[in-house]
């Protein structure tokens, strides 16, 4: 202490030279020609004495110092004036119409689910409390830091965008674009200080010497004391950095943790003064002491005492400006023109570029203060926001690639800024107009992955790193941002930029089409399983931002067919192996078909296809605008080639067919959990489903006999439907049965799946209710549960509360529990079994529950499928599958099958799936009588399933016979409901005249009421009759239990200690 009271004494005998009282030394300032010179001189002199104890600083003499030497001058030189009184009369003089507050960690933030652009625009408590959207739906969150209150904001509301305090027009509050009421005098200082204040803080942030200050700030004699600086990362915990210091410093335990607090807290901290041999042996020790053969060791530095008061003078500097520009719009203005500035004859960037490419190596609380002041100045002015995002974007590469390498989390990375203006409409469009932002970002990304890519230039994510792809992820984030909002405007710049950017976007999918492929293990388990997370991660990040593209491309026609163009062109680029392959003929019926030579169980195969299902979602787009007649022009019908297009998802779909048939166990639980998350709600959107479109569109472009057999060849079912075929291998018999099952599943939802915009003609609001309508079906549901199983959009709105109140009502939690949904009655209806959605475990457990109500309800246990709607024009002719030769052979091979006694290879599971295709194909031939004479119909379901078959019999005799097999039992109710109906539809073919056939349809239905009630009649009979004999055995039961108790009064005395036992066990009986 002795050295550092000397040492004040020859700093005060040097700060003496300079004007004692704030006022003389603002005068004193402006009497210099150079204003940044006579600043640093001022600096050089005061900062060192001021934070000089850098190991055991007193934090308010400091502060005090600071003030009085340094801010108050400056404030007196900015003002002219007492500045507490000019501060004060600004403060009043009106409040900015944007928040601007910035989060803490830990802070709660509120998002209104009602009027919010996107769920990145938030409130912070006060503003929330003072606005109209805490009457709406709202979300609360967890800030963790570096976020920004939008209430002002107009472009972040669709309505509400003020709070009380800040809405314009009110006492005490100005207009956005309104000045302060600063004098010319004040303006000019500002533009005098600003620069240099912003300057000297860069500089000092970025300096890098350990030794040496900037010659400018060496006017003092230089002493000789140094400190070993410790940094903070997220690789080591805090037991081993105490121990760490402990070993090295030889302190005690609670001066380590005191330390290592400190540390983690603000990013760095000396933990050792004195010269400068002693600070390197120690940061040598540290270092030594922090290694190990997982880890690099602790980052430690060796500063100057002066190097480091200026530093941290710096960032104190950096928060005084914050306090300075909060009063004025033109304070801030100023400061963001002297940060944009470029050096005349300087290669450097401007001073703000020069920060944001400093960032990765800044610590924790530098970064911190210098994000506030980005914040507080070119966040909260329009103009230069943009100026700012143009900077970023400019060195968007850069950033990533050092927030990737770099080990501090996101939130305390300039990189997490993006959502503040990658968000905003107008400043993302112009963006992608003026710099190809969505290029930038997708060129990063394929610049940051190639280490994951393989010999033919696709993903494999086999090793990775968990850190550095979670990292990445944040890049993929910035895409969705960036697409947030749909322009309602199309420019041919900004139309001619999204598609470079989607060309761009494009080569990544091409990288992902058919990544990590697999090959079935045969003969031995698969010894390791290999890594499938990764994979399935990008693909879940990669959704929404999937659909915000095709949404994109749908705005605009001409943008959609070039689109579309170019998303084909990659997809023949990727399957140009497939092209090439050997050729094998598939006959049946008279019909054949040449395809490639492929196995599913035997060949490679792929479950991520992100090119192919873009393309499939492009086509229902191009179908709900009504465009698909204009494909031609953009792809010719021969480069077109619908049987490429078919095959991967097809082979997609196999694959889960074979796994389920347990085909592939020996390749262990990653593919299982591929098969899981390939249908699940998380992905289904992007993979499952739009794999099912896919082959829609097939079904829609092809021969319908072609289609069934291309599906029958890579089921691998050719040779099952080959009458010939027999064996007493029972896996093997199990393994094809399994296979029928999930092909007829497959081609149940090709033709009756058509409940998306753009395949069949309904809305959002229609799918989302048939959603729900089938989750209420397996049991009544918590608003919870059923949003869990909706799919988000990229606002993560599910659609759920627009809708539930039209299919469900809720009921009210009683004593214990929680309120659920139960579904009304008139929904019931739209029941569909073979729902494609439904997992295994849901279909049976809502068949069991729909059949159980129909039966309390002593009603027929038969669940046809619901009148579907109407396919759209460009995929009406999907319905030829279902009276196409090869579906009626499939049909009736099934049927025969499970009349013909020595056969096995038929289940109750395969019949109900044909009952449910026939039913379809009824279902479609009356719908389309009813609304047409009987001449212009051409689907002829009827007359196909009518004629006679190899063995002599048609469909409905076949089903005549199924009917009186007593294993069967169970499916009598459908059966005799598809033999009405065949009934029906006879009846209306064979009218003439469409009034005659709506008549003679309506006494058909009359009749099959006649038969319903005459079978109602009788179930009611044997039900009383079951409840009469069970109230018979009830009485007897209670006569023996009286005479019992009254012959045995005396035991029964005994033990009525034990009340109601008897009762109980009687219950149980019950």
């Amino acid at each position: 202490m002795a050295d550092e009271e000397a040492g004040g004494t020859e700093r005060m005998e040097i700060s003496a030279e300079l004007p004692q009282t704030p006022q003389r030394l603002a005068s004193w300032w402006d009497q210099q020609v150079d204003f940044y010179t006579a600043f640093l001189h001022h600096l050089a002199q005061l900062v060192p004495e001021i934070y000089f104890a850098e190991m055991d600083p007193d934090l308010e003499k400091q502060e005090e110092s600071v003030q009085m030497s340094i801010f108050t001058p400056l404030e007196w030189y900015l003002f002219g004036e007492d500045p507490d009184i000019c501060l004060e009369k600004l403060k009043h003089s009106g409040a900015f119409q944007l928040c601007g507050r910035v989060f803490k960690s830990g802070e709660t933030t509120y998002s209104c689910r009602d009027c919010a652009i996107d769920p990145t625009c938030v409130l912070c408590m006060d503003c929330f409390q003072d606005s109209v959207h805490k009457n709406h739906r709202y979300k609360m969150h967890t800030s963790t830091g570096g976020g920004f209150c939008d209430c002002g904001d107009t472009e972040a509301w669709k309505t509400g965008p003020f709070c009380v305090n800040h809405e314009p027009g009110r006492a005490g509050t100005i207009k956005e674009n309104s000045r302060c009421p600063l004098n010319e005098e004040v303006i000019v200082q500002a533009r005098k200080i600003f620069p240099s204040v912003i300057k000297y803080v860069v500089e000092m942030t970025i300096w890098e010497e350990e030794k040496e200050l900037p010659p400018e700030l060496q006017i003092r004699e230089k002493n000789e004391r140094y400190y070993c600086v410790l940094f903070n990362d997220e690789h080591h915990s805090y037991d081993h950095v105490i121990y760490s210091l402990q070993r090295a410093l030889d302190c005690e335990l609670a001066e380590a943790q005191l330390h290592t607090t400190a540390i983690d807290k603000e990013g760095r901290r000396a933990v050792k003064a004195g010269a400068y041999a002693a600070c390197q042996e120690a940061k040598e020790d540290i270092k030594s002491h922090s290694e190990n053969v997982s880890q690099h060791p602790l980052h430690v530095e060796v500063l100057h005492s002066e190097i480091m008061a200026h530093q941290k003078f710096a960032l104190r500097l950096g928060s005084w400006m914050n306090k300075i520009m909060s009063y004025s719009s033109d304070f801030r203005q100023i400061f963001c023109q002297a940060c944009l500035r470029e050096e005349p004859d300087s290669e450097n960037p401007c001073l703000i570029s020069r920060l944001m490419l400093w960032d990765a190596k800044l610590y924790k609380g530098a970064r911190k203060i210098l994000h506030e002041l980005i914040f507080s100045s070119f966040f909260m002015e329009m103009e230069y926001k943009k100026l700012f995002a143009m900077e970023f974007v400019k060195y968007y590469k850069q950033l990533q690639k050092e927030y990737i390498s770099d080990d501090h989390d996101r939130s305390i990375s300039i990189t997490a800024l993006s959502v503040q203006m990658f968000t905003v409409p107008t400043l993302a469009r112009h963006l992608i107009e003026e710099q190809n932002v969505i290029s930038v970002i997708t060129e990063t990304l394929l610049e940051v992955l190639p280490e994951y890519l393989d010999r033919n230039n696709k993903f494999n994510f086999q090793g990775y790193s968990q850190d550095k792809l979670g990292r990445v992820y944040a890049v993929i984030c910035d895409l969705k941002y960036i697409l947030i909002s749909k322009p309602t405007i199309w420019t041919e710049r900004l139309r001619m930029q999204f598609l470079e950017g989607f060309r761009s976007f494009l080569k990544i999918l091409t990288c992902m089409q058919g990544m990590e492929e697999i090959r079935r293990q045969v003969g031995q388990h698969i010894e390791v399983d290999p890594d499938w997370e990764a994979a399935i991660a990008i693909q879940m990040q990669l959704k929404n931002i999937l659909l915000m593209f095709q949404e994109w491309c749908a705005c605009d026609e001409e943008l959609l067919l070039v689109a579309y163009k170019e998303c084909h062109k990659a997809v023949m680029r990727c399957s140009t192996s497939f092209i090439s392959s050997s050729k094998t003929v598939v006959q049946s019926c008279g019909h054949s078909l040449e395809t490639k030579s492929y196995r599913v169980s035997e060949d490679l195969v792929s479950i991520h296809l992100p090119l192919s299902r873009t393309l499939a979602g492009l086509h229902v787009r191009l179908s709900r605008l009504g465009a698909v007649s204009r494909l031609h022009e953009f792809v010719s019908f021969e480069d077109f080639q619908v049987e490429v297009l078919v095959e991967y998802p097809l082979r997609c779909l196999v694959l889960v067919a074979q796994v389920v048939a347990e085909m592939w166990r020996r390749n262990g639980l990653s593919l299982i959990s591929q098969v899981f998350y390939y249908q699940d709600v998380k992905c289904r959107e992007e993979m499952y489903d739009k794999d099912i479109i896919m082959l829609q569109i097939g079904a829609s472009l092809m021969d319908p006999n072609k289609f069934l057999l291309l599906v029958l060849q890579r089921y691998e079912l050719a040779e099952a439907f080959n009458k010939t075929i027999s064996t007493k291998d029972q896996d093997l018999i199990k393994q094809y049965n399994t296979l029928i099952e999930e092909m007829l599943q497959v081609l149940i939802y090709i033709v009756g799946e058509r409940y998306v915009p753009g395949v069949g003609n309904v809305t959002k609001e229609e799918v989302t209710m048939r959603e729900i309508i089938h989750l209420l079906c397996i049991e009544p549901m918590p608003h919870s549960a059923i949003a869990k199983n909706l799919p988000e959009n990229e606002n993560n709105e599910t659609g759920l509360e627009n809708v539930i109140n039209k299919v469900a009502t809720f009921k009210k939690p009683g004593v214990s529990g929680h309120g659920v949904y139960e579904l009304k009655d008139e929904s019931l209806k739209d029941f569909n079994m073979y729902f494609y959605h439904y997992s295994k475990t849901q279909h049976s457990k809502a068949e069991h529950m729909q059949k159980k109500r129909r039966k309390q309800e002593n009603k027929d246990e038969a669940l046809p499928p619901p009148p579907p709607p109407e396919f759209c024009p460009a995929f009406s002719k999907v319905i030829n599958l279902l009276n196409c030769d090869i579906m009626m052979y499939i049909l009736r091979t099934v049927f025969e099958r499970a009349i013909d006694t020595d056969s096995n290879l038929w289940t109750e599971g395969m019949l109900q799936m044909a009952f449910h295709i026939l039913a379809l194909g009824l279902l479609e031939e009356k719908q389309q009588l009813q609304k047409a004479p009987e001449e212009e119909v051409t689907f002829d379901f009827y007359h196909k399933a009518s004629r006679l078959g190899s063995s002599a019999m048609n469909i409905q005799m076949l089903l005549e016979k199924l009917k009186g097999i007593p294993q069967l039992e169970g499916q009598k109710d459908m059966i005799t409901w598809i033999l009405q109906m065949f009934d029906t539809v006879k009846r209306l073919r064979e009218k003439s005249c469409l009034i005659v056939a709506t008549t003679s349809g309506s006494e058909s239905i009359k009749n099959d009421e006649i038969t319903h009630d005459k079978e109602k009649a009788e179930r009611k009979r044997k039900a009383e009759a079951a409840r009469l004999h069970r109230q018979k055995i009830m009485a007897q039961m209670s006569a023996l239990q009286k005479n019992f108790i009254e012959t045995h009064k005396l035991m029964y005395d005994n033990t009525s200690e034990m009340p109601g036992k008897e009762d109980s066990i009687m219950e149980e009986e019950r």
